[in-house]
């Protein structure tokens, strides 16, 4: 699969510039005219990489960085600015970026960038999952919503990783079952039913109902939008 390029800029001569000239190079892009817009399609949306420009209406890029370096910090971030300087250079990568590009620049040398900082995330284990408010440490095996603890089980939460893994997509009850319990079909348990029963009553926080979908006669989605 082509990897998931997401350009946060609200120049559109420089959005169109990018987009062209990554789609060339084989990846697959979208872009975010502002700061919310893009910080919140790099939480929820499975992207392999953020071009971040620094000068952004409504939150900054530096505003956006820190958010993403504390939620998702397995994400690389490509700084791309006009500021060159070298207070701002190193501004940029003290905040977790992985690479900073003034412009103007050559796409070829972007897309080589690029593909360098794929590799280098390709071969780091992820130790952090987050969608959302949702928040999950792979090493300490803690789970946080809006920044509140969430106590869980072990299958409770090898259940929500699972699900959070494969978030957007819909997961039959067999596939499950069989990933989380090691169990082949089984029609006659509901095992599955009742922990998604338990996963949503400890993941309701403030009013807010847990992201899990139940999609009918088929399974169960993660969704973060609540869609």
């Amino acid at each position: 699969m082509p990897a998931q390029i997401l350009v946060i800029e609200d120049e559109p001569g420089i959005v169109d510039f990018l987009e062209r000239g990554l789609r060339a190079h084989g990846f697959e892009v979208r872009a975010a005219p502002d700061g919310e817009t893009g910080a919140d399609a790099a939480l929820n949306e499975q992207i392999d990489l953020v071009l971040l420009d620094m000068m952004l209406p409504g939150r900054s890029g530096l505003e956006v960085l820190h958010d993403l370096r504390r939620s998702k910090p397995e994400l690389p971030v490509i700084v791309l600015t006009a500021r060159g300087e070298v207070e701002d250079r190193v501004t940029g990568l003290d905040a977790g970026a992985v690479d900073y590009i003034v412009k103007p620049f050559s796409i070829h040398e972007l897309a080589a960038r690029i593909r360098a900082q794929l590799r280098v995330a390709a071969n780091v284990p992820a130790t952090t999952l987050a969608a959302g408010d949702i928040h999950v440490n792979m090493l300490t095996r803690e789970v946080h919503r809006g920044g509140e603890l969430v106590r869980l089980s072990a299958t409770e939460f090898d259940l929500l990783v699972y699900l959070m893994r494969n978030r957007a997509q819909v997961l039959s009850r067999d596939r499950i079952l069989k990933v989380v319990w090691g169990y082949d079909h089984d029609p006659g348990t509901n095992v599955v039913d009742v922990y998604i029963g338990y996963l949503r009553r400890k993941l309701r926080r403030g009013g807010q109902e847990a992201p899990i979908v139940t999609v009918r006669s088929v399974g169960y989605r993660f969704d973060a939008s609540g869609d």
